[in-house]
């Protein structure tokens, strides 16, 4: 029988615990197991750096929800990139990246894994010319985020898993911003999803965490290595509050969705804002092939004011929209990316205009996000 997504969200990794009868898996919080006999781990477990059960439930909720076979939980988004990346990779590679990527993966690029002989190309993803034209023969990775953060950009993941298997490379997709609920790379052609569960996925700004999701044996069984030798992995609450986020994780997301299509609305009639960054805008040069890979268009938003110091102070003004950085809880969030998410890659080829403002728009009632808008903006 075919779960639809909402049930596997629920029940996929999560049956009741079979000891108590217990409808939500227990946290084992233990940091080792007893053993039935020498070189006999019971139920294979043995150490939890190597294995736990509430991180397995994790793992495998996480891989049902991307229509995969394997999933990887880490500490958080950057450990399991950084962990991916060794996994795969080895000095005089090369990756060719987005070149408006999340701040923080052009860190990891370009301070941590240069130093170690990665090579990497950013480059505009959005056009397929482009992609091509920065692949070389020693490109191992493209990696995409789709939508970019924070522009808002759409790559076509089809697309570019033709051009990485023409060139003997995987297609690595940042799914972070759509989430599995709007959009399932997997099923497009990529070898390898990657997320910072500490958004979407987990949803209440309480728990960090990351996670990389695979079809292929092979390439499973490089990773589990890497992430045992690695131990970049997350606890057991870790684990648990993650599950617990997942299983609203459809009914959030619709309402994450109606409030940001009424504040694109409200932002593109506003004569204070220059231009709305959003796929779900016919005018979004990306909305065509967004509307063929995503269910909606999601709840991040991004805009333009004239200078940035307008900027700066609508975000200041903000009060019902926290000004902070990451995204993806319940509560709505403003910030600066110029100044904050995005900082590390001010004078680079990433660099984002000063001008733009992101919203991470929440599930409050939306008459009052307009109404904040409306002050902020004022």
């Amino acid at each position: 029988m075919t779960l639809g997504f909402e049930t596997l969200a629920i029940h996929a990794g999560q049956e009741p615990d079979p000891r108590t009868g217990a409808v939500v898996p227990p946290i084992y919080q233990t940091s080792t197991y007893a053993q039935d006999a020498v070189g006999a781990p019971r139920l294979g477990y043995e150490y939890s750096r190597t294995a736990n059960p509430t991180r397995d439930a994790l793992q495998e909720c996480l891989a049902a929800l991307e229509g995969g076979r394997h999933g990887l939980a880490f500490a958080s988004g950057l450990a399991a990139e950084d962990t991916l990346l060794r996994a795969v990779c080895r000095p005089g590679d090369h990756v060719v990246i987005p070149d408006d990527a999340y701040g923080g993966t052009f860190r990891l690029f370009a301070k941590v894994a240069a130093n170690w002989g990665l090579e990497f190309t950013p480059a505009h993803l959005s056009n397929l010319d482009a992609a091509r034209a920065a692949v070389s023969k020693r490109t191992k990775i493209i990696w995409v985020e789709t939508p970019t953060n924070p522009l808002l950009g759409i790559a076509d993941i089809a697309g570019l898993a033709a051009l990485a298997r023409e060139s003997g490379a995987l297609l690595v997709v940042d799914n972070t911003f759509a989430s599995p609920y709007l959009q399932q790379p997997l099923a497009l052609g990529a070898d390898v999803v990657v997320h910072s569960t500490t958004k979407y996925i987990g949803g209440h700004s309480d728990v960090v965490g990351g996670a990389l999701v695979v079809r292929d044996d092979d390439l499973a069984a490089r990773l589990a290595f890497h992430q045992n030798a690695m131990g970049a992995v997350c606890g057991p609450f870790d684990a648990w509050l993650t599950l617990r986020g997942i299983k609203t994780l459809g009914v959030r997301m619709d309402r994450h969705c109606d409030n940001a299509e009424r504040i694109v609305e409200y932002l593109v009639g506003h004569r204070a804002v220059t231009s709305v960054l959003y796929p779900g805008l016919p005018d979004h040069p990306g909305h065509e092939t967004a509307v063929k890979q995503m269910r909606r268009s999601g709840g991040m938003i991004s805009f333009r004011m004239r200078d940035e110091a307008a900027a700066i102070e609508v975000c200041n003004r903000a009060k019902l929209f926290v000004l902070g950085e990451s995204l993806g809880g319940v509560e709505s969030l403003i910030e600066h990316p110029g100044r904050m998410t995005h900082a590390s890659v001010a004078g680079s080829a990433l660099e984002v205009p000063g001008d733009l403002v992101r919203l991470s728009v929440g599930i409050e009632s939306v008459d009052d996000l307009l109404a904040d808008l409306e002050q902020a903006l004022r």
